[in-house]
């Protein structure tokens, strides 16, 4: 079983205005990049065999500090990238329901299975980010690694290995904070008999990397 620490990259200029970005190259903000400090803080201790990130700016400049204090380099992962929200990148959501009205209440409904014009669903993104993390437990087998994606991705991802409908990732999953650590074990083989019972075991949600546990 190999621990994983998924981190969301630091703020960026679209998303400081709450605008969607997701495949979007959108830089991060002087926040950001003190966010993604305390990542590479948090780094030094906790023991990491590997860093992958996002081949998006965001997310590999959010993993670079990691890279510095723990001298691993920053394995960039295409699978990793953000969902792509097609005509919605660069919108807020009152853009949104003021241009995209039908399209947005239908996302809302059910964000994964429904995209935007132009977009790719959640559960895509499901199915070509989940074979890195089973890639990595097989090379990292009782191994610690950092990935540094982005917070749709993400909380999806969780949805689907703990084995929630991720259509609610947005009403179980509301918030996740730049460069906020989720702590999980995958694969976990667990003891539960129910029919949709996790694959993973949670450590840590959303925690600020200077409360998170190494």
């Amino acid at each position: 079983m190999t621990t994983f620490f998924l981190a969301r990259h630091g703020e960026t200029v679209w998303h400081a205005e709450h605008r969607y970005a997701g495949n979007s190259d959108v830089p991060l903000t002087r926040h950001g990049f003190g966010q993604a400090a305390a990542l590479g803080a948090w780094a030094v201790g906790a023991r990491l065999d590997a860093i992958v990130a996002s081949p998006l700016s965001r997310a590999q400049r959010s993993a670079a500090p990691a890279a510095e204090t723990t001298g691993l380099p920053v394995r960039s992962e295409a699978r990793l990238v953000e969902i792509d929200f097609g005509a919605a990148e660069g919108l807020t959501p009152e853009e949104l329901a003021d241009e995209f009205p039908e399209e947005w209440a239908a996302f809302r409904e059910a964000p994964a299975s429904n995209p935007f014009p132009g977009g790719e669903t959640g559960r895509s993104g499901i199915a070509r980010a989940l074979p890195v993390l089973d890639e990595l437990a097989d090379e990292f087998p009782d191994g610690r690694v950092l990935i540094v994606a982005h917070a749709t991705l993400i909380r999806l991802l969780f949805c689907e290995l703990a084995g929630m409908d991720p259509d609610g990732y947005r009403d179980l999953l509301p918030v996740l904070g730049n460069c906020n650590v989720t702590t999980i074990v995958y694969p976990w083989a667990s003891e539960s008999r129910a029919a949709h019972h996790p694959r993973i075991r949670l450590l840590g949600y959303d925690v600020p990397p200077w409360h998170a546990g190494v």
